[in-house]
Parts: structure tokens; C-alpha cells; sequence
């Protein structure tokens, strides 16, 4: 099934840290990176922007995994790649592997939100997204590209390759 998955860092070497989580993810039999957009810069979001910035990047992925299996490895990358879990919301880290689609599934627990909600909201997710998968669609079809253009004013700058 393809997945995909966001990538993001704002302590230390932030692009060898979205590298070594690239190279984590794509270990057969169970992931497959298929693709990987550019990395991205963008300014911090949400509650705590006293920060520095971070480098983004989305992988379009194969697995066989279901969505639960898939997100806990991704915590796992974390946890191995020096992210303590827990701590301030939307703060700083050294890694943060997202999942943000799976397929065309539909899921909303406690834990686990398919599609991810920053898939339509922020820009730093969505242009490497469709940069990896232009004509990416969520469940129902509804097309993704249309509404990058409503996030123009979020800035985001194309800064290296992954």
C-alpha cells in the first residue's frame, strides 16, 4: 500500500537527521521509500514560535503494515533518532516522523488521524506532498493540488535535496 510520511527537525543537524530518518524507514521487507521530495524551510507553527526553524520533507512509501503497525514504527525512528517522547507540544525536537497518509484509509482515535489534519492546513506539509505525488487525492477523490493555493502566504523555502 502507498503511504506517506512527513519529516521534520529543528535541533541539531537538522538535514542529517531527516536523512537518517529517510534511511530508518527504507530497511525491506516491511517500508519501501519509493520517493523523496526536496527539504523545505519553514518558521515554527502553533503554540510555541521562540524557536528555530525547521527543515521539512515528506517520503511516499510502500508497506504492507496497517496504520497502527506503521505508526509505531515511525515512533520507534523517533525514539532511535534521539526524540524523548512526550514534551511541549509543537516545540522543539531533533526529529518528527509524521504519517500522513495511508492509501485512501480513514481513521480518527486517540492516537492516530488518517489523513493527517495538516495534510489540507499547512504548506510545509502539502508542496512536498505533491511534489513526491502531483496528482495525490484523498479518500473520495477529492484532489489535493487546488488547495496549495490557498497557503501561498505560508512561507516555505526549498533549501536541499534528501
Amino acid at each position: 500500500m502507498r503511504g506517506h510520511v512527513g519529516l521534520g527537525s529543528n535541533e541539531g543537524d537538522r538535514l542529517a537527521a531527516l536523512r537518517a530518518a529517510r534511511d530508518a524507514l527504507d530497511r525491506p521487507p516491511t517500508i519501501a521509500v519509493a520517493a523523496a521530495s526536496s527539504v523545505y524551510e519553514t518558521a515554527p507553527q502553533g503554540e510555541v514560535l521562540d524557536q528555530r526553524d525547521f527543515l521539512n520533507a515528506v517520503l511516499a512509501i510502500d508497506t504492507d503494515l496497517g496504520p497502527e503497525e506503521l505508526l509505531d514504527l515511525l515512533k520507534q525512528v523517533e525514539r532511535d533518532l534521539g526524540r524523548v517522547p512526550g514534551g511541549v507540544r509543537h516545540g522543539p525536537r531533533p526529529i518528527d516522523v509524521d504519517l500522513l497518509l495511508l492509501g485512501g484509509l480513514e481513521r480518527s482515535t486517540e492516537w492516530l488521524v488518517l489523513p493527517h489534519p495538516g495534510v489540507t492546513s499547512r504548506r510545509f506539509v502539502l508542496e512536498p506532498l505533491l511534489e513526491v505525488e502531483p496528482e495525490l487525492t484523498l479518500a473520495g477523490g477529492t484532489p489535493l493540488a487546488p488547495l496549495l493555493d490557498g497557503l501561498r502566504e505560508q512561507p516555505v523555502r526549498r533549501v536541499a535535496t534528501l
